[in-house]
C-alpha cells in the first residue's frame, strides 16, 4: 500500500463505528531482571522492576480500532472481582472506546499475567473460566448487542473460547448486522468454524486452518486446498488465512484464491498481532474499502505491531511512517525524528538491548569517523548518532561549513553498518536528544575529558556511563578541507 492510498483509507476510516463482541481479558506484564537461580528449586528468580496492565482479547481488538481512529463499542463480560474494576478503568481510559460491559459475579474476569525478562517471557499465569455464560447473562449480551450496533459498519467477533461467544450471541450478531447493513467478521480459536454460520469473513491463521480441516497449510497449493475444503465445511462467505511472514490468502466463494505477500519485518513479539490485524481489517471494511485495500491495511498494521513489546496498539502516524520506510532505501529509513527515536528506543529497551549515543557534524566522512563509530557500536547493541543541522554546524564551525548539506551527511552516516539511527538536531548541543533517548552509554572522542562531554552528568545520573573512543591520528574534516583548498590553489 503506497502512502496516498494509506492516507485516503485513514481519512475514510476516521470515526467509523465498529462493534467488538467477545472474550474480554486483562493482560498484565511483570518485567524484571534475572541474575540468579532460586536456592529452593531450579527456577530463575525475577527481580521485579515494573508492571504494565492493558486490555487483552476482544479488548485489545477494540483498543486497536480506537487507536487507528475508529469509534468502537466493546461488548464483553467481566466478573465480580478486583480485575473487573481494572477492566472497567482501562476501558474508560481509552479514547474513542465505549464500554458495554456485563457483570457476571459467578465467573472471574479473565486475567493473563506474563513474567518477562530480557525481552523473553518466562511464565504466563491464567485466571479464567471457560464455560459458556449462563442463560440470563446470554440474554443480556443479546440485548446489549442490539443497543451497541446502531450505526456500525462491522461487528468483529473475538472468540477465545472463554464462553461469551455462544450460538445465540453469534445469531444475534448476524441478525443485528443484517438489520443495519453491516458485516460480521470472526476471529476464533475454536477447533471448528461451522457454528459461525453465514458470516461475511472468518480469519484463522494457518495453524488454525490446518487443525480445522485436518489438512497441511505450509505451501500456497496446500493452503488453497485447505481453503477449498473449508468453504465446503463452513457457510462463511469468505475466509482470510493469516500466514505470518508468508502473508495472507483470501478465499471468496466462486473466486480463485488470492495470495497477498507481506514485506519482511523485524519481529520482536507476536502477542496481540492477530488482534491488530482484525482491528485494521474491520475498520477498513467499515469504511467500505475494497478487500485488497483492507488486507494491505491490516498487513501494514500487523507489521508495526510485531515490532513492539506485548499487546500494543498501532497509530495512524506509525502506519504512515511504516509506509514511508517501506519505499525508502535502507539508509533513508535510518534517518529519524526525535519522536521516532524515542519510540525506537522504547522498543529496543523492551527487548533488553543496550542503547548508545554519540553526536557530531560528520561533514566530510573519513577513515577516522568510520573507526570511531565502529568502536562506539562495540559498546552497545544499538547506536544513535545525533547529527548537527546545517545552521548548527555553521554556528559551531563558521561560514563555509558544512561542506555537505544535512541530507547528504545523514544518508552517508546511515549507510554505515555501525549506525542504527541518525537523528538531526538544530541546537548547538545534543542535550535534548540525549535526555529523550536516555542512552545506556554516551560516547565521545578521546580528545574530550569525561567531565566535558555534554550530557555526561545526566547519563551517569540515570545509571548510564560515558566512554571515550580513540581518535585515529592524521584524519579530520578540517585537514581534509585544507588539503582540498591547497590542491585548488595550485
Amino acid at each position: 500500500m503506497d502512502l496516498s492510498d494509506l492516507q485516503h483509507l485513514l481519512s475514510l476510516s476516521a470515526g467509523q463505528r465498529v462493534v467488538c463482541v467477545g472474550d474480554l481479558m486483562v493482560d498484565r506484564f511483570v518485567y524484571g531482571d534475572v541474575t540468579r537461580v532460586s536456592p529452593e528449586a531450579p527456577i530463575p528468580v525475577l527481580a521485579r522492576t515494573r508492571e504494565l496492565v492493558m486490555l487483552g482479547g476482544g479488548g485489545n481488538v477494540a483498543r486497536n480500532v480506537a487507536a487507528l481512529g475508529g469509534a468502537v463499542a466493546l461488548v464483553g463480560v467481566i466478573g465480580g472481582d478486583a480485575e473487573s474494576h481494572e477492566a472497567s478503568r482501562l476501558v474508560g481510559e481509552e479514547r474513542g472506546l465505549e464500554g458495554y460491559l456485563i457483570n457476571d459475579a459467578s465467573r472471574p474476569t479473565t486475567l493473563k499475567t506474563r513474567f518477562v525478562s530480557g525481552g523473553q517471557q518466562l511464565l504466563r499465569v491464567d485466571l479464567e473460566a471457560s464455560r459458556p455464560v449462563d442463560a440470563e447473562v446470554e440474554q443480556r449480551l443479546i440485548r446489549t448487542i442490539k443497543d451497541a450496533v446502531d450505526g456500525a459498519g462491522v461487528i468483529l467477533i473475538s472468540d477465545y473460547g472463554k464462553g461469551v461467544v455462544t450460538d445465540a450471541v453469534i445469531a444475534a450478531c448476524l441478525e443485528a448486522a443484517a438489520a443495519g447493513g453491516g458485516k460480521v467478521v470472526v476471529d476464533s480459536k475454536a477447533r471448528s468454524f461451522a457454528r459461525y454460520g453465514a458470516v461475511d469473513l472468518i480469519k484463522p491463521n494457518d495453524l488454525e486452518l490446518a487443525h480445522a480441516t485436518d489438512l497441511p497449510t505450509d505451501t500456497d497449493a496446500q493452503v488453497e486446498a485447505a481453503l477449498a475444503h473449508a468453504l465446503k465445511l463452513w457457510d462463511a462467505r469468505a475466509i482470510l488465512v493469516t500466514r505470518g511472514a508468508k502473508g495472507m490468502s483470501l478465499a471468496v466463494r466462486g473466486e480463485a484464491v488470492r495470495h497477498f505477500r507481506t514485506a519482511p519485518r523485524e519481529v520482536f513479539d507476536v502477542s496481540g498481532a492477530g488482534d491488530t490485524t482484525l482491528a485494521a481489517l474491520g475498520l477498513a471494511i467499515a469504511a467500505k474499502a475494497p478487500m485488497e485495500d483492507a488486507i494491505a491495511f491490516a498487513q501494514l498494521a500487523a507489521g508495526v505491531a510485531v515490532g513492539k513489546a506485548g499487546t500494543s496498539t498501532v497509530s495512524p502516524d506509525e502506519l504512515v511512517e511504516a509506509a514511508l520506510s517501506a519505499h525508502m532505501a535502507p539508509a533513508e529509513a535510518k534517518v529519524a525524528t526525535a519522536q521516532r527515536m524515542a519510540d525506537e528506543v522504547a522498543r529496543w529497551r523492551a527487548r533488553g538491548l543496550r542503547v548508545g549515543f554519540t553526536n557530531g557534524c560528520f561533514d566530510i566522512l573519513h577513515k577516522g569517523h568510520v573507526a570511531y563509530l565502529a568502536q562506539a557500536k562495540s559498546w552497545c547493541d544499538r547506536l544513535i548518532v545525533g547529527l548537527n543541522s546545517d545552521d548548527s554546524v555553521r554556528a559551531l564551525k563558521g561560514e563555509g561549513r558544512p561542506v555537505n548539506d544535512l541530507e547528504s551527511r545523514a544518508l552517508v552516516l546511515a549507510g554505515l553498518g555501525s549506525v542504527d539511527l541518525v537523528v538531526p538536531f538544530e541546537e548547538q548541543t545534543p542535550l535534548k536528544l540525549i535526555e529523550a533517548a536516555r542512552p545506556d552509554v554516551l560516547i565521545k572522542g578521546a580528545d574530550y575529558a569525561e567531565d566535558e562531554v555534554v550530557g555526561g552528568k545526566e547519563v551517569r545520573g540515570w545509571g548510564g556511563e560515558v566512554r571515550l573512543a580513540q581518535i585515529v591520528e592524521g584524519y579530520s574534516t578540517t585537514a581534509a578541507i585544507a588539503k582540498m583548498t591547497r590542491k585548488a590553489d595550485r
